[in-house]
Formats: C-alpha cells, structure tokens, sequence
C-alpha cells in the first residue's frame, strides 16, 4: 500500500509550489553595488563584468533613481580613484571633497530616501593595491583604522547611512565606532566584512577600481595576512562576533556561494542582520558561461540568490540585483 501522505501533492502544480514555497526573493533583499568614477556622462562597461558599468556623478543619479522606481532601496558605493591621487597613506580617502564624498551627496540629492552605504577600506586610495597602509613588509593595522576612522566620519558628514569597513584590520570597528560616537554621529550604522575571505573571485571587481595589489618589493603579494583563510570555518564566527561586540550593526560574509556554510554558521549564532556579498567573479563565470550557450542565465541567477537566502542571509549585495528584479515583475 502506498503512503497516506504523498510529498509531491505540494509540487503538482505552479500555485501550489508558489503556496508552500520556504525561502522568497523581494526587492527588499538586494544591497546595489555601484562603481562611481570622475568625469560626466560616463557609462563605461566593465570589461570582465559584462553589463555592469562605471558611471559619473551625473549618471549614477539617474541610476539610483531607477533603482529606487524599481523597488531597490538600498547601494553600496565604491570609487575609482585616479592614479595621481595614490598614495600609501590614503590621503584622498579623507578629502572631504573626494569623490566618494561627492557620490554620497549626489545620492542623497538624487533620492533621499535612498540608503546609502559607502566601502571603507584603502585599496582604491593606495598605490600599492591594498586595503592598509604598507611599512617594512607589511600591512600596518592600527596605523591603518586610524585613517578608516577618520575615513568612516568624512563619509557620514556626507550623508551616508551606514559606512561599511572592508579591510580587515583587527580592532576597526570598535576605533570606528568611538570615532563616529565622538563626533555625534550616533545613528551612523556600521556593516562589518566581518568574515571576507582571501578569495580568487575578486578579480573582476579590482579591474573594475584598478586596486589589485602591485607586484614590489616589501609589498605583499596578496591580501592573505588580513582576508581569511578559505579554508577556515571557526574564524569566521570568531571574527564576527568580535565585531559585534565592537559596535557592528550589520556583519557580512564575502563571497557567497563557497561559503553558504559559512552564512547559516553565523546566522544560527548571532542576534543582528547577515548579509552576503555576491561577488564579481561569481557574477563573471555565470555571464561567460551564458555567453557559451551552456547555462540559463535567469534560472541559474535565481537559484543562485535563492540559495544565499536560503543559507541565512538578510541582504544580498548583488550585481544582478536589478536583474532579478525585473523577473519578479
């Protein structure tokens, strides 16, 4: 005799799969992430990041208010910084008339209402390519959150919502959130990377900000004395809930897809919002792989962005936010 209960009643057709369904995408979901370079009426395609663009000032407001018409409530700003204003102390991060600067007020004159978080790290800022400041071989940590303090209060007296340290560095959040308290910015939210592994999937995005760690003498290789080891699991959770203590609001895991065990570890054992960013090159391989004819673009990425919630996430940073957002109609 077959069974009582049958579990493909609940699969027989689309509106009963839709009923019963567990894990939902919405709009509200999605963290933007958008590239911000100088000039006007620049909407430059990003080689290895195939229908994702550069913009000016003058674009990006035109971009944030489609976002905003399109159900999308939130960004996260990076900026390409010209060469010439390098250096190794992130002096340009702090200008209070940089470009990130600019590119949070040109936001919030552009859309209000728009939640504005800003990338707080060194690496687009540094002639070296990475997220601190380089000495005897290096990385310098606490000389380092210094100017990420300093960076984090430059970008909230510019309006952003929340600042959103990438770097790494031990002890950042707590520095950045006494600086912030200092200056009366109280509401300032902090999203901490707090798990961002020394992952081979940001290739695409440092060609996009050209903040690929440089090949010299007495500068690291590579990010891998700060960024985590991927093959670790435990750190991870000691990494974010330390930064809970030092005052984030938000924690985040970066990348996603390696690392969804990685996402329902922390969500199982944390009390504040999770977010995962989807990186560059996992947006790159699905593009390419359409581009061969081998994959279904839109099933694959909804699978894909399904999974990440699924797996514990709150915000998902995604490239194909706008993507996604029009197949939800």
């Amino acid at each position: 005799m077959y069974p009582l209960r049958r579990n493909r009643r609940l699969r027989t057709t689309p509106a009963i799969r839709h009923l019963v369904r567990e894990t939902i995408i919405t709009p509200s979901d999605f963290l933007v992430p958008l590239f911000v370079v100088e000039g006007k009426g620049i909407k430059e395609e990003i080689a290895s990041m195939p229908d994702y663009y550069r913009l000016s000032l003058d674009n990006l407001e035109k971009e944030v208010k489609e976002l905003w018409n399109m159900g999308l409530c939130a960004v996260l700003l990076f900026v390409k910084v010209p060469e010439r204003l390098k250096d190794n102390k992130g002096t340009e991060a702090v200008n209070k008339d940089g470009l990130m600067q600019r590119a949070i007020k040109a936001v919030k004159t552009a859309c209000p209402e728009m939640l504005v978080m800003t990338d707080v790290a060194l690496d687009p800022y540094s002639s070296y390519g990475h997220d601190g400041i380089v000495g005897a071989g290096q990385i310098l940590n606490d000389d380092t959150t210094e100017v990420l303090a300093e960076m984090s209060v430059s970008h909230a007296l510019a309006g952003a919502d929340f600042v959103a340290p990438s770097d790494m560095m031990d002890g950042r959040i707590l520095t950045i959130r006494e600086a912030l308290e200092d200056e009366g910015l109280v509401n300032t939210g902090i999203m901490s990377y707090s798990a961002k592994y020394a992952s081979a999937f940001y290739g695409p995005f440092r060609d996009a900000l050209d903040s690929a760690p440089v090949d010299k003498i007495n500068v690291p290789k590579d990010k891998s004395t700060y960024q985590m080891d991927s093959a670790n699991r435990f750190e991870a959770l000691k990494e974010t809930l330390m930064d809970i203590d030092e005052g984030a609001d938000i924690v985040m895991v970066k990348p996603g897809l390696c690392y969804l065990d990685i996402v329902r570890e922390i969500k199982n054992e944390v009390d504040v919002p999770v977010a995962v960013y989807q990186v560059s090159g996992e947006y790159a391989m699905l593009k390419a792989a359409v581009e061969k004819g081998w994959l279904d673009h839109d099933a694959v990425m909804m699978e894909q962005l399904i999974a990440i919630k699924r797996a514990g996430a709150n915000i998902i940073a995604s490239y194909f936010a706008k993507d996604a957002v029009k197949l939800m109609g």
